[in-house]
């Protein structure tokens, strides 16, 4: 059995993306954030570290995440959980934000770096356009897959920082869509959950 497991931290926006039906059943395990020092990750494939969790929380698991990614296994970081504090080789910069392009339109500046990639058969470049909050520099050898202009990557795919894979973000889909606003957050999630459930299920094979 492929496992896709998933931290709630206990917030309103983890509690209806999680919980509630429409993508309850991607979730094959629900781990509460103050539970990981306990949690018992030798069967889970993929660890999805939602949107917004305390990266304080996330910090003093370092070692446990870097065990879990030394076994070959896939961890997903998602925005505004404090990446370079507790994940390898993470550059971050800060940029200011325009919360409110998704009314007000204009260039924002995104692009798909890798259009070809599998993730893209389910989302298009509206689909992970709301705002974002900085840039990452992505490490030699792994591959972006969203751009902001020439500055660097908002979400990239990491397999040679470890022997397991990273999908790092900067994009917050589900504090959004817990908050019943930015349309675009719910079609990634429609879109980016069953691609995380189906490469889960294949990468799981070869570990």
């Amino acid at each position: 059995m492929t496992t896709l497991a998933v931290l709630d931290a206990g917030t309103y926006y983890h509690h209806r993306t999680i919980y509630e039906p429409r993508y309850r059943d991607f979730f094959d395990e629900i781990i509460y954030t103050r539970d990981l020092p306990e949690a018992d990750l030798s069967g889970v494939d993929t660890l999805l570290v939602s949107c917004r969790t305390d990266p304080s929380v996330l910090h003093p698991r370092r070692e446990q995440i870097a065990d879990f990614l030394a076994s070959g296994k896939t961890v997903v970081a998602m925005g505004s959980t404090g990446h370079p504090d507790w994940l390898p080789n993470v550059n971050w910069t800060d940029t200011p934000t325009n919360f409110w392009w998704w009314k007000e339109g204009g260039e924002i500046g995104l692009k798909l770096a890798t259009p070809d990639h599998p993730l893209f058969n389910q989302l298009s470049l509206a689909d992970v356009t709301w705002h974002y909050h900085g840039y990452f520099q992505v490490p030699d050898g792994a591959q972006s897959l969203v751009d902001v202009g020439d500055l660097g990557s908002i979400f990239y795919e990491d397999t040679v920082s470890t022997p397991g894979r990273l999908l790092i973000t900067s994009l917050d889909p589900m504090y959004h869509h817990g908050s019943h606003f930015m349309p675009a957050t719910t079609r990634f999630l429609d879109g980016f959950l069953p691609y995380l459930k189906g490469t889960t299920a294949e990468l799981a094979k070869t570990t």
